[in-house]
C-alpha cells in the first residue's frame, strides 16, 4: 500500500526523499501480530532509554574534564554547581542500570519464545552486537567519574586482556595509551564513551530493519499467515507501549529520586588512588554474572576465555535449539529448564558481587558450569527429545476462542 501524503510540503519532500513513507510503514501501517504482550515493550524501552543515554550523555560532556587532575572535581561540579547537572548525572548513571535492565529482559523474552530460530537469526545476532557494545560503552562510562572503583575497575579489566598469547601485552599497552591506567587512557575511554552510543544507533536501525523484513515473533511462535493475523502497529501498539512506558518511568524515578546510589557503589566517592586498592573490587551489577565466570577458573587465560564464551555461544542459539517449535508455552520440558537458566543466571549475579572465597567459589563454579552445559548439551537434547503440546493452527485460533469464552461468560 503506497503512502499518499496530503499536506502539499510533505508531498513535495516525499516524492524526492521518500522518508515519511518509510515512518508511516514502520511506526503505522507495519502489520504486527495480534497477540503481542507486554513483554514486547521492552524493545521499544530499550530505545527510547538509548534516547535519554545519549541526550545526558551530550549535556554532561559540556562540563567534564577528561583529565585525570580534574575528573573528578568536574564531576562533583556537574553535581553542586550545574543547573540541574545532580539530575543529568543521576539520570545517565541510573539510566545506564535501567537500559540493561530492559535489554535483559528483552533478552529473556527472546529466549523463551524463541525469537532467535529461523528466520530470525541475524536479527538475534545483531541483539548480540547491540548488547556487547552497551558493555564496552558502560565500562568506559563507569571508567569517567575518576573515582576509586573507576581506577580499580579499569585496572583490573584491562589486565585480562594480558592473558592473550603473544599479542595481549601489547593490547593492554594500546588500551592504557602507556604503561599504566592514567590520562591518556582517561581520554581514550572518554573519546570511544561518547562515540560508541552512536554505533549502537547504526546497529540499532539494522536490527529495526531485519526485524521488519522477518516480521515479529509473537508468544506462539507462528508465522501471520493472513490478515487476521494482524493488526496495523499503530494505534494499538502504540498505546500499549506508551503505557508499558508509564510504569516504567515510575520504576525509574523511585530510583532516580529516591535510591540515586543505590545501584552504584561508594568507593566511587572517593578520588582515584593509585597506591590504596580497595578491599574488594567490583564492577557494576550488569557485568556480575560474567565476572563470576571469570572468578570460577584459577586460570587467568582460562577464565577470560569462559568469559567471552558465555557471550560467544549465545551466537550459536540458532542451531543448538534442535526444536521446530519456537515458543516455549508448547515446550514443557525447555519451559522448566529455561526457568532454571534464569535462576542460574541470577545466581551468577549474586556470586559476582561476593568475595572469591570459601562457599562463593565453589557455588560461582557450579553456576559457570551449568550455564554452558544448559545450552550446549542440554538444549540440543531437549530440542531432539522433547515431545511438544500441539500448536494452534493460527494466530487468531490462539486468541479468539478465549475472547468468545470471556464473552460467554458475561453473558452468563
Amino acid at each position: 500500500m503506497s503512502f499518499e501524503p496530503k499536506n502539499p510540503v510533505v508531498k513535495w519532500v516525499e516524492h524526492r526523499l521518500p522518508i515519511t513513507g518509510m515512518l508511516h510503514h514502520a511506526l503505522y501501517e507495519y502489520p504486527t501480530p495480534k497477540n503481542l504482550s507486554y513483554w514486547w515493550t521492552f524493545g521499544s524501552l530499550a530505545g527510547f532509554m538509548l534516547v535519554v543515554q545519549i541526550v545526558t550523555g551530550i549535556v554532561l560532556a559540556m562540563h567534564y574534564t577528561p583529565h585525570v587532575d580534574y575528573a573528578f572535581t568536574s564531576v562533583e561540579h556537574i553535581m553542586r554547581d550545574v543547573n540541574y547537572g545532580w539530575l543529568l548525572r543521576y539520570m545517565h548513571a541510573n539510566g545506564a542500570s535501567m537500559f540493561f535492565i530492559v535489554v535483559y529482559l528483552h533478552i529473556f523474552r527472546g529466549l523463551y519464545y524463541g525469537s532467535y530460530k529461523a528466520p530470525r537469526e541475524l536479527l538475534w545476532w545483531l541483539g548480540l552486537v547491540i548488547f556487547l557494545l552497551m558493555m564496552a560503552t558502560a565500562f568506559m562510562g563507569y571508567v569517567l567519574p575518576w573515582g576509586q572503583m573507576s581506577f580499580w575497575g579499569a585496572t583490573v579489566i584491562t589486565n585480562l586482556f594480558s592473558a592473550i598469547p603473544l599479542v595481549g601485552d601489547s593490547i593492554v599497552t594500546w588500551l592504557w595509551g602507556g604503561f599504566a591506567v592514567d590520562n591518556p587512557t582517561l581520554n581514550r575511554f572518554f573519546s570511544l564513551h561518547y562515540l560508541l552510543p552512536f554505533v549502537i544507533v547504526g546497529v540499532v536501525i539494522l536490527h529495526v530493519w531485519s526485524l521488519h523484513t522477518n516480521g515479529s515473533n509473537n508468544p506462539t511462535g507462528l508465522d501471520i499467515k493472513d490478515k487476521q493475523d494482524s493488526i496495523p502497529f499503530h494505534p494499538y501498539y502504540t498505546v500499549k507501549d506508551l503505557f508499558g512506558l508509564a510504569i516504567f518511568l515510575i520504576f525509574f524515578s523511585a530510583f532516580l529520586f529516591y535510591a540515586p546510589n543505590y545501584l552504584g557503589h561508594p568507593d566511587n566517592y572517593i578520588p582515584a588512588n593509585p597506591l590504596v586498592t580497595p578491599a574488594h573490587i567490583v564492577p557494576e551489577w550488569y557485568f556480575l554474572p560474567f565476572y563470576a565466570i571469570l572468578r570460577a577458573v584459577p586460570d587467568k587465560l582460562g577464565g577470560v576465555l569462559l568469559m567471552f564464551g558465555a557471550i560467544a555461544v549465545l551466537f550459536a542459539l540458532p542451531w543448538l535449539d534442535k526444536s521446530r517449535i519456537r515458543s516455549a508455552r508448547f515446550r514443557p520440558i525447555y519451559k522448566q529448564l529455561f526457568w532454571v537458566f534464569v535462576a542460574d543466571c541470577v545466581l551468577l549475579t549474586y556470586i559476582g558481587g561476593k568475595p572469591p572465597e570459601g562457599a562463593f567459589i565453589i557455588w560461582g563454579r557450579i553456576a559457570t558450569i551449568y550455564y554452558f552445559v544448559h545450552i550446549l548439551i542440554l538444549l540440543p537434547l531437549v530440542g531432539l527429545f522433547e515431545k511438544p503440546r500441539p500448536l494452534p493452527a493460527s494466530i487468531s485460533e490462539d486468541v479468539l476462542p478465549k475472547k468468545a469464552a470471556s464473552g460467554e461468560t458475561a453473558n452468563a
